[in-house]
């Protein structure tokens, strides 16, 4: 039986990659993952994430043009050619894929694995995340591989760990989250005339709206609170819409009280996938607190 080989999408982000300030791709090639990049149309065109996409241009030119970024593959034939590549050295392959509730990237996974049924096993799951959340999964699944562990053993880990990462968020402008479904034409209105920021969670892999919070501050404030609820946080990071850190993003990271284990607490951008959903000017926080969490 040859080893078990990971599949995932680009709307990973792996945490050896972040901490060693290297990109994903070569983290990726280290530890044997194949990462299928996201298909992006942005009005007529369509960009290969990851290779002729730049996130932090999408994001500019979503605040000043408010274009609409479409996640349009990959697709089952795009998943065909990948599985069809990694059988000619493997009968056994996890597909981890970024939430199917956000996209039909999971849905086109499953699809293309009808063509190998009954001579490769080739099991998809739903990561119901996203960012590092995604890249703990798959890091994971692929160092359990690397250890020879069994395929249904690691797809029992992985499910067992996507249950301990949470994602809270906010948004600064409404038109997005009104266009994604996410609120009404009528709240979306008044939202911005009062000035209320919805605080939003990531919930079994879709974004739900919790509550209004007025001004930016006090949104802030809920995603601070939300990380010290937890007793123990293996790690943690912010996705926000620049590389760097803002006066919004020490704000949130002085009201945190809850230290990483592993003593980060990076500031990631967030990629196309997100921004479809919530726009150019989310702030977010990402936790996975471990197994001895709650």
């Amino acid at each position: 039986m040859s080893k078990v080989h990971i599949v995932t999408d680009s709307a990973l982000r792996l945490p050896t990659a972040v901490s060693e300030g290297v990109s994903d791709a070569e983290v990726a090639k280290r530890l044997g993952i194949t990462i299928v990049p996201l298909t992006v149309r942005i009005g007529g065109e369509e960009f290969k994430d990851g290779i002729d996409l730049d996130h932090e241009e999408l994001l500019l030119r979503m605040a000043r043009e408010r274009v609409r970024p479409q996640i349009v593959g990959p697709t089952m034939n795009d998943f065909r050619r990948v599985y069809g590549r990694l059988t000619r050295r493997t009968d056994q392959i996890i597909s981890l894929h970024s939430s199917g509730g956000l996209s039909l990237v999971t849905r086109e996974a499953e699809r293309a694995t009808r063509g190998f049924m009954g001579r490769y096993d080739i099991l998809v799951v739903d990561s119901e995340t996203l960012s590092l959340g995604l890249g703990i999964l798959a890091e994971s699944a692929a160092r359990l591989a690397d250890e020879s562990m069994p395929i249904g053993a690691i797809v029992r880990h992985v499910r067992g760990m996507l249950r301990h990462i949470y994602v809270s968020l906010t948004a600064d402008t409404l038109d997005y989250l009104e266009h994604s479904g996410l609120i009404s034409a009528t709240q979306a209105i008044l939202g911005t005339m009062l000035d209320n920021k919805p605080s939003l969670a990531l919930e079994r892999g879709r974004i739900i709206p919790m509550e209004k919070v007025i001004g930016r501050d006090d949104a802030i404030g809920k995603l601070a609170d939300f990380a010290n609820e937890f007793p123990h946080i293996e790690k943690m990071a912010i996705l926000q819409s620049t590389s760097y850190a803002t006066e919004e993003t020490e704000m949130l990271r002085a009201d945190v009280e809850v230290t990483a284990a592993d003593g980060e607490f990076p500031v990631l951008l967030y990629g196309p996938l997100l921004a479809s959903h919530v726009g150019p000017d989310a702030l977010a926080l990402i936790v996975y607190e471990g197994f001895g969490g709650r």
